[in-house]
């Protein structure tokens, strides 16, 4: 393998994993939180009552909520890029 080759599969694997994470965060209801990833000043301010925020940076921001299809919400909401938080992983580690 060339240093060309692994300066393109690099970027390709980072946006195919953030791209899985999206689409499980976008069908599924399994994880117990979001990242809102590069969060609009809008966002916090239009936030339903029932979101708690989990923690706050200038560059995310993690929320939980109990409400079906809660990332499909922070879409509507103007996020960016909605990420699941708190996931255990595909292996099941003690």
């Amino acid at each position: 393998m060339t240093i060309r080759s692994v300066l393109v599969a690099l970027p390709l694997l980072f946006v195919g994993w953030l791209a899985t994470l999206a689409i499980v965060a976008l069908l599924t209801d399994e994880a117990p939180a979001y990242v809102v990833v590069f969060p609009q000043g809008t966002l916090m301010q239009n936030m339903p009552k029932d979101v708690s925020v989990l923690a706050a940076s200038q560059f995310s921001v993690t929320v939980a909520s109990d409400t079906t299809e809660f990332a499909k919400s922070l879409y509507g909401l103007g996020a960016r890029l909605v990420l699941p938080a708190g996931l255990p992983g595909c292996l099941p580690l003690p």
